[in-house]
This record gives C-alpha cells, structure tokens and sequence, in this order.
C-alpha cells in the first residue's frame, strides 16, 4: 500500500517531530512534511504548546518557497490532524483549505475529541487520506502522550544505575557514583524529555538531589515530584531550590505543610489505605496536569511498589563494570516469590554501551 519513497517522506517527518522532545509537552510531538510530485516543497514541526501545529509550519514554509506547489500536494503527518479548536485553530481546516490532494498520517489521534475524526473531516472535503504508516515509529515518540489519553495516567520510565550484579547501593546507602560520566549525561536527556521526576524520601534523604536538568540548552526544567507520607523532608531540601517541586504526602505529624509551602513546595494529601502515598492516585493527578512522561530515579522500595502496582512502563538500566557483593541494596524490593512463574519477565527494547557502562532499555511484559 505504501511505497519506498512514503516511508521515505513518514521518516523525514518523524525526525522534524524529534525537534520538540524537550518543549511540547503537555502537547504530542508532531512532524509534518509536504510533497509534489517527488518534490519536497514544506517542513515543519510542533515544537511548543500554544504555538503553530506542525501542518501550519509545513504550510507556511512551502508559501515562502513554492507557493504555486502547495494545491494538489501531498502531506506526510506523524499523527492525525486535529479537527477542534484548542490553543489553536483545526489544522484540518487549513489542509483543506491549502487544496492538499493526500494526507498519510503514521496514527490516530487518541485524544478523544480527535479519534478518526480528523481523517474522517479531511475525506469529507475530497482529500484521499490514509493512516498507519510506520505507526510502530510514531508511538514510541508519543508513548505519555497516548498513555495519558487512553490509560489517564503518565507513561512511567524507571531509570536504574546499578553494578553488574544488580546492586544500586552500599548497605549504608551510599551511591555516588556507580556509573561513569559518559553514562550520567546520558541520563540528562532522559530527564529533558520527561515531564515529571520521580523520587522517594529515602532518595532525598540518602542523596540530597536536585533532579533537575543539566548541560542540555533550552531544557525545560521538569516538576519534581517526591513521595513522602510522613512528610520527613527537610524545608531546606536542595530539590526544593527554586520551586516546581511536589510532594505527596499522608499526614504532617511534625507539622512542616506550611514551612515547605513557605519554600516555595506544592504539597498534594494522597492517602491510600496502608496509611502510604497511593501512586495510582498520584499519577492520576498527574496526568490531569498534563504530565506525559513521568522518570522514576529512586531506591528499591518505590521501584517494587511500582512494579508490583504494574505501574511501571519501561525500564532504563544503567550497568557499570563493577561489583557490590550480596549486602548491598538491590533494584526493586518486591514480595519473595514462591515460584519462578511469578517472576517479571521484560522484554528487550535496546542495548547501548557509554563509556564503561552498558543501557539497557527493557519492558515489563503484561501477564494478562
């Protein structure tokens, strides 16, 4: 159905949609490229909330530079054009009035107020449209996106620095550093895409974090989010520095609510009923603020109670060439488990190696 030269426009496409990793959220990130005839005639991308869709841009580069090309083109869309009025107007309306002969997106929009509904508006306007080319691609570059669409909750990526056998700590909790410099970097991308950071109180207390982003320019800073039910953090906390931090919290028994809120932290109360934060109820409130991608940097005991809620939906290993013996912290407390059927088996996703140390990207493989 599709040609070579397709794939080779949906791939230009998908690359333009990579310009706003780091900028579009709470937005879907969107690549679009305009062709006649075998000639490219616009590019364009989505690259901040609020600001031109990726179709307007394409539209507005081929005006600047082949204005008599832009009728009877055809347009190559990483996700299907919006039909509704949001921060801005419906790019359908523009396609058709641009007088496009064809429009092939990768997928459909999951938001509900799209959903088919702007293919169905462009066909009904006479344009030829088609979808689902080098859809894999194009999921993979929105997973928050869709997840917060379909499963009203974050796409969560936990990200593990631990030594070849498995351990992320000495016993006394020291940390710093099991992995290598090239490998820390690396991190920081992953941090810059992220809507949300992650962390437990232990981590806070442990290691005296920041968790914001570094060395990568134009970053926006992602709010950082810490699970304290006892509200045991120091007002002082140095990932309270500048604000954009929340905390989760159960109950103030040391009465700290107003000192942090002094600080400059948004406190939230989410309580379950083991008298903990409940994370389902946390990254529910996170996805209605918008959050697509949520990275978990934290010990083991909010690791396991994530991946036992199966909450969890990658995992970004980072292994260093050493050894910390059977008395160190491992990566995930979890029950025991009684038999080997009920082990968590992951599914490989890619292998990397920075510097000395080795990534491994991996997905929890679903059981039902």
């Amino acid at each position: 159905m599709f040609t070579n030269a397709d794939h080779e426009y949906m791939s230009l496409a998908l690359l333009l949609a990579e310009r706003g990793l780091y900028t579009t959220t709470p937005n879907p990130l969107v690549g679009c490229v305009l062709v006649n005839h075998g000639q490219i005639i616009g590019q364009g991308a989505h690259l901040k909330a609020g600001e031109p869709h990726a179709e307007i841009m394409a539209l507005r580069d081929a005006e600047a530079k082949f204005p008599n090309l832009i009728q009877g083109a055809d347009a190559y869309v990483t996700l299907e054009p919006c039909c509704h009025f949001g921060r801005t107007p419906p790019c359908t309306d523009a396609l058709i009035k641009a007088g496009v002969n064809r429009v092939i997106v990768a997928m459909q929009d999951p938001n509900p107020q799209v959903a088919g509904n702007g293919l169905a508006k462009l066909a009904a306007a006479g344009i030829e449209t088609h979808h689902g080319l080098m859809e894999a691609q194009a999921r993979e570059l929105n997973a928050g996106f869709i997840s917060r669409m379909t499963q009203k909750r974050p796409f969560v990526r936990v990200k593990i620095a631990a030594s070849l056998d498995g351990k992320t700590a000495l016993a006394n909790g020291e940390s710093k550093w099991i992995t290598g410099e090239a490998a820390r970097k690396d991190v920081q991308h992953w941090r810059a895409r992220s809507c949300a950071i992650l962390t437990g109180i232990g981590t806070v207390l442990a290691d005296h974090p920041k968790m914001n982003v570094r060395h990568i320019p134009n970053a926006r800073q992602p709010l950082r989010v810490v699970v304290d039910s006892q509200l045991r953090i120091s007002p002082q906390a140095e990932i309270l520095a500048g604000g954009n931090t929340l905390i989760a919290y159960v109950s103030d028994v040391e009465r700290k609510a107003e000192a942090l809120s002094k600080s400059g932290a948004e406190l939230i109360k989410v309580e379950s009923s083991e008298g903990k934060v409940c994370l389902k109820q946390l990254l529910s409130h996170l996805a209605e603020r918008g959050i697509n991608e949520v990275m978990v940097e934290a010990g083991q005991t909010l690791n396991g109670a994530l991946l036992t809620l199966n909450l969890v939906d990658e995992f970004v290993f980072y292994y260093a060439p050493t050894l910390l013996g059977s008395n160190a912290r491992g990566m995930v407390a979890i029950p025991a488990l009684e038999s080997m059927q009920n082990r968590t088996e992951l599914c490989l996703i890619e292998v990397r190696q920075f510097g000395q140390d080795i990534r491994v990207r991996a997905k929890p493989i679903s059981k039902t």
